[in-house]
């Protein structure tokens, strides 16, 4: 980050003009100062000028100062790679969207604020200082770009000792007078094994400081203070995304833009002990060698740098290491960036899990089959990597039958990071039962605090009397983030049930967790966060405020809306509820779920037949949605148009086909209808994926069958 002048501004401000979505913007100077033509928050072209250039390679971003202290990003960036690479022109980050001034992703929108979304990371020092009152920002930093003491601390005991001013001799110790000092790598050597050809650390890594610091900037996650700093345990200051579907494939390598830190620690690398600089030099800000060279730090050039190994040609593309087993993803148009996962490429997962592989990014007229069938030559014996848990993530995605004890055998696999098996024990709060349960109450006492935050989440739909029997001690938890989920979880019934001497430690949790949303509160999904821990403790008029002041911020968020028409239901305010509803929908028609609440709201007030055009066109809306078509069937069977449900149960089906709604629901209304067979073939489908739900078993014994 720069102030916007001669020497740090890179694109073509001499009158460019740029067209996207029938907007026309031009770039010119006046004074010495730059400025851009273009669309502003009321839709009319205005004169704006750029106050702070962002990022220099491979592209530049600028930012305009708004009201409120705001620091807006421009939707228009340029492309400073050369000419020749496609490079020196203006282009649009969002290409294929027609953003409007109102939508949160526009220029001017709130997903565009400097303030929230980029500066912690690109500043030293900074504080962002929200006043909720005022809706403003008072941002500070104390360096605008990142320096030395973003990683190390405050300095000026360094300084000293560098100079060798003051009693700079008490310093002259390891740390040099810098209060953050990364000494996992220090005394480390790194040798080849002869026998598998790969190095092996002289000692294990004994802690993960350098990781969570580099993880700050080069992770996918939330932040709720600002007072962190570098030699901070992460979970004190963030909450990492796990491997959740959109944001990373099943395998673990990247999908949308997570950064590195969540890739890397699925990684055997990871596994083995390597730290982000054992191959970054983060002084230089390069890597420690070029090319192979680099790998060959580790993996004998002689055993893996050869045709018998890669199976291309030498200096060939096929041949590079980071192609095969860091395959590249282009983010922000012209961004390549490198998976860290270190994976195997496996074109067979490709073909059974839809996971992209290393081969086909170079052979992409090529079927999968074909790379997969390669490998398999190449490699008789299969090498089926470290990211062993694919299979078991990609069953959870689809609900498919052995998908709980898939994921309760990751989350029980200390081999695995505790990345991944957090990972697993957040899909396993959608498998209720005494197996979970039991996998949940193990991983309580996990020495990763990211596998004791996701089973403290895990539980929190558990009943409250287990609730405030087992999670009461995570309230004492060394680690901010798992203090914070226990007083989330515990809030409410559960919280009435706490003994006295838990009571305190429940207060001082939970008002960590409170601090930590009202820190986010210039965003709406923390004060929705509050309005909902507010619900739950029967602080209606809190609740109320906290969810109008997030649609304040954002009127298009419509999880808050819906919340807060719920919470006029639970208090008999029907009219209220289907008002609030009616309200989304008027400033987004097609908005699905919006569409099933007025549903809801129309169905509990007996106007059936409004009801069943609402669901039905939410069920429309939203084909992916398991729940909205199992909604919609059930109310066009009590409708008494149970052929049409069983056919609208049926297409959802073919979308969902292990959802335990849908298959529930048709082997009831198969047996209703008369039709035996096809509710045993339904319930012993539903067994399959309940094997150990009674009640499952006794359905298809009622049947005339046996669950096989």
């Amino acid at each position: 980050m720069a102030e916007a002048k001669e020497a740090t501004v890179f694109g073509d401000f001499a009158n460019a003009k740029f067209t996207h979505a029938g907007v026309t913007s031009t770039f010119f100077r006046r004074d010495g100062r730059f400025f851009v033509n273009t669309e502003g928050p009321d839709g009319r072209l205005a004169d704006f000028e750029i106050r702070y250039t962002f990022g220099f390679t491979p592209l530049q971003q600028y930012l305009v100062a708004f009201p409120g202290g705001r620091l807006q990003a421009l939707g228009i960036a340029w492309d400073s790679r050369p000419k020749e690479r496609g490079g020196q022109r203006w282009f649009h980050l969002y290409p294929d969207r027609k953003l409007k001034p109102g939508e949160p992703l526009h220029w001017t929108g709130i997903d565009q604020v400097w303030n929230y979304q980029c500066a912690d990371c690109h500043s030293t020092n900074l504080r962002k200082n929200y006043d909720e009152r005022t809706n403003a920002y008072a941002t500070t930093w104390t360096d605008i770009d990142v320096t030395c003491e973003a990683c190390h601390g405050p300095g000026s005991h360094h300084v000293a000792w560098a100079k060798k001013e003051g009693d700079w001799k008490r310093f002259d110790g390891a740390g040099k007078g810098l209060p953050v000092s990364f000494d996992e790598r220090r005394g480390v050597t790194w040798s080849i094994d002869p026998q598998s050809g790969n190095a092996v650390r002289s000692r294990a890594r004994e802690s993960a400081r350098e990781i969570e610091a580099c993880a700050r900037c080069h992770a996918r996650r939330g932040q709720f203070t600002d007072a962190w700093h570098a030699g901070d345990r992460f979970a004190d200051g963030f909450r990492a995304a796990l491997i959740e579907p959109g944001l990373y494939y099943d395998d673990g390598q990247m999908r949308d833009e997570v950064y590195n830190y969540g890739s890397l620690l699925v990684s055997r690398m990871y596994a083995k002990g390597v730290t982000c600089s054992d191959c970054h030099d983060p002084h230089a800000l390069a890597l420690r060698a070029s090319g192979n060279a680099l790998c060959g730090q580790c993996h004998a050039p002689a055993r893996f740098d050869t045709p018998s190994h890669h199976h291309h040609p030498p200096a060939s593309k096929g041949a590079e290491c980071a192609g095969c087993h860091m395959p590249a993803r282009t983010y922000m148009v012209v961004d390549p960036r490198h998976d860290h996962s270190f994976a195997i490429p496996r074109p067979d997962r490709t073909v059974s899990l839809g996971i992209p592989n290393a081969c086909n990014k170079c052979h992409a007229d090529r079927k999968p089959e074909w790379a997969a069938d390669a490998v398999r030559k190449w490699y008789p014996q299969p090498k089926p990597g470290f990211q062993t848990f694919a299979e078991a993530f990609a069953l959870s995605h689809s609900g498919a039958p052995g998908a709980q004890r898939a994921l309760i055998a990751v989350a029980e696999d200390r081999a695995q990071s505790g990345f991944v098996r957090a990972s697993a024990l957040r899909r396993l709060a959608s498998y209720p039962g005494p197996a979970t349960l039991a996998a949940l109450r193990g991983a309580l006492d996990d020495p990763d605090p990211l596998v004791r935050a996701a089973a403290v989440g895990a539980l929190s739909g558990a009943d409250a009397a287990v609730r405030s029997q087992i999670l009461p001690r995570l309230l004492a938890d060394p680690v901010r983030e798992v203090r914070m989920e226990a007083a989330r979880a515990l809030a409410g019934e559960a919280e009435a049930r706490l003994a006295a001497r838990d009571r305190d430690r429940f207060a001082r949790a939970l008002a960590e967790y409170v601090a930590a949303e009202q820190f986010n509160a210039d965003r709406p999904e923390a004060r929705t966060n509050l309005g909902n821990l507010y619900a739950t403790q029967a602080k209606y008029e809190d609740a109320i405020a906290a969810y109008r002041g997030a649609l304040a911020l954002d009127p298009t968020f419509v999880q808050a809306a819906l919340n807060l028409a719920d919470l006029y239901r639970a208090r008999g305010l029907e009219e209220e509820a289907e008002r609030t509803i009616r309200e989304v929908l008027e400033r987004d028609p097609r908005s699905a779920p919006a569409r099933f609440a007025l549903g809801l709201s129309l169905a509990r007030q007996k106007r059936s037949a409004e009801a069943l055009a609402a669901l039905g066109e939410a069920a429309r809306l939203d084909p992916g949605s398991a729940r909205f078509a199992y909604v919609y069937a059930v109310a066009l069977n009590d409708a008494g148009r149970r052929p049409e449900a069983l056919a609208a149960l049926g297409a959802a089906l073919k979308r969902h086909p292990h959802d335990r709604d849908l298959l529930l629901t048709t082997a009831l209304f198969q047996r209703d209808a008369g039709n035996g067979t096809q509710a045993l073939e339904y319930a012993r489908r539903l067994a399959a994926v309940e094997p150990d739900d009674p009640r499952v078993a006794r359905l298809v014994a009622e049947l005339g069958g046996a669950a096989r």
